[in-house]
C-alpha cells in the first residue's frame, strides 16, 4: 500500500514537473517563433499572432497529454475522441472556419492594416481592430462595425490610406453666360493657395462637359491622405466664394418649357 502511494505521488510529481517545464518551453518557443517570423517579414503582424498562438496551443496539447500519460491515464481514447469531436465541431462551424480561412488570406495579402481608412463589405470607416475572424471599423459618425473576414475578403476592398496621397476632385457648374477662362483661372488660384495641396502633380481646372443647365468644370488637386477632407472642404467653399467675388454664376437647374396653343 505504501509503495503504491509513493508510486502515485512520484508520478504526480513528474506530471507536475512536465506541466511546469513544458509551459516554460512552450512560452520560450512562442517567443522565439514570434521573433523569427517578425524578422522574416515584420509587415504581417496578424499572421505572426496567428502562427504563434496556434503553435503555443499545439505545444500545450502535447504537454498535457504527456502529463496525463505520466499519471497513468490511457490517452488513446482521448485522442480518438478529440478527433471525432473536432470533426463535428468543424462541420458545425463552417461559417467560422470560412472566416478563419479568409483571415489567413487577409493576413498574407494585407489589403489594409489597423489605422487605414477603407471601404469593406460596403461599409466605410477606419480599421480599429483586426484578427483572424473579423475586421472592426469605426465610422466617421462614431459607429462600431464588426465585419466577419469571410464577408470582408469576399468583396472588393477600397483602401484610401494605402498609397499615401489622394486626388481631390471638385465638380462645379457655371452658367453659359459666365467667362469660362476667368472661372478656370479663379478656381486654380483658390485651390493652389490652400494649405495641404501638393505642388506636384500641379492642380488643374478644365471643362468636363456641357450640361443642360451649366458648363461643368472639374477642379483637381493632390493632397496627402490625412489632409484630404481638409483640402476638399476648403476648396469647395473657397471656389464658391471666389466665384461670387468675380461674378462667375453657379446656376440653378433650368428647364425650358414650350407651350403650343392648339388652333380652334
Amino acid at each position: 500500500m505504501k509503495s503504491q502511494i509513493i508510486y502515485h505521488a512520484t508520478n504526480a510529481g513528474f506530471a507536475a514537473l512536465i506541466l511546469v517545464v513544458g509551459g516554460i518551453i512552450v512560452k520560450l518557443l512562442g517567443h522565439v517563433l514570434r521573433k523569427a517570423i517578425s524578422r522574416a517579414d515584420g509587415r504581417h503582424a496578424l499572421i505572426v499572432r496567428f502562427v504563434v498562438s496556434a503553435a503555443e496551443k499545439i505545444g500545450w496539447a502535447f504537454v498535457i497529454v504527456m502529463a496525463l500519460e505520466k499519471l497513468g491515464v490511457d490517452v488513446a481514447p482521448i485522442i480518438a475522441g478529440l478527433g471525432v469531436t473536432g470533426f463535428v465541431i468543424g462541420f458545425a462551424c463552417q461559417e467560422s472556419l470560412a472566416s478563419l480561412a479568409a483571415g489567413l488570406m487577409i493576413a498574407v495579402n494585407e489589403p489594409f492594416k489597423v489605422g487605414d481608412y477603407v471601404v469593406v463589405a460596403g461599409f466605410e470607416g477606419s480599421v480599429t481592430a483586426l484578427d483572424m475572424m473579423a475586421v472592426t471599423l469605426s465610422t466617421p459618425d462614431n459607429k462600431k462595425i464588426t465585419i466577419p473576414n469571410k464577408a470582408a475578403w469576399g468583396q472588393p476592398i477600397v483602401n484610401f490610406s494605402a498609397l499615401g496621397r489622394r486626388r481631390v476632385d471638385i465638380a462645379i457648374g457655371i452658367s453659359y453666360g459666365s467667362d469660362i477662362s476667368l472661372a478656370k483661372k479663379t478656381a486654380l488660384e483658390v485651390i493652389s493657395a490652400i494649405e495641404g495641396v501638393l505642388p506636384d502633380p500641379a492642380p488643374m481646372a478644365e471643362v468636363k462637359s456641357l450640361d443642360d443647365s451649366a458648363v461643368a468644370l472639374t477642379v483637381r488637386a493632390w493632397a496627402n491622405t490625412p489632409d484630404y477632407w481638409k483640402v476638399y472642404f476648403a476648396a469647395t467653399q473657397g471656389v464658391k466664394e471666389a466665384f461670387d467675388r468675380v461674378g462667375v454664376t453657379i446656376p440653378f437647374p433650368q428647364l425650358d418649357v414650350h407651350v403650343h396653343q392648339a388652333s380652334s
